[in-house]
């Protein structure tokens, strides 16, 4: 069985503008079923399609399975299926051992800037980057599925 156990974290503005990174992947993805207690995702790079099926969230674990399609079967999938979308640009960064996601969102998510990482488990001690700030984890709001069909630029002053 797959199990992701996944924090989150918005990132600093201003220590990410001056962090050096090399070249980020365009990512877009798209849900062809989400809801409370499963989602299916789609999502293609410029390269790879990629289909996920995730289950409920418990704590900051959930079962997931991703496997690989073919580009033109997750565009047509994306353009045809999807019922909400996001746009992103993927930063993968090592700090410390550990590998973290960092998403620079486009479109209607545009302003939002987010960090993930994966753990063995949810008790697992890790150290933060300078550029890390507020743990989200537990905030359904900033879960990929919810600012698909309510983006980060829709909420207004509840920010």
């Amino acid at each position: 069985m797959g199990l992701e156990i996944e924090r989150k974290f918005l990132v600093d503005h201003e220590k990410w503008k001056q962090l050096k990174k090399s070249k980020g992947t365009p990512y877009r993805q798209g849900y062809l079923l989400n809801d409370d207690q499963r989602t299916i995702r789609v999502r293609v790079t410029d390269k790879r399609g990629y289909i996920t099926l995730k289950g409920a969230t418990s704590g900051i674990s959930r079962k997931e399975f991703e496997y690989e399609i073919p580009l033109a079967d997750g565009i047509e999938l994306l353009d045809n299926f999807a019922r909400s979308q996001v746009e992103k640009t993927r930063y993968r960064i090592r700090f410390k051992g550990k590998l973290w996601e960092v998403d620079e969102f486009s479109a209607d998510n545009a302003g939002l800037i987010m960090a993930e990482i994966e753990l063995k488990d949810e008790k697992e001690e890790f150290d933060k980057p300078a550029w890390v700030t507020r743990d989200v984890s537990d905030d359904e709001r900033y879960y990929n599925s919810s600012l698909s069909v309510k983006p980060f630029s829709k909420w207004g002053m509840s920010k």
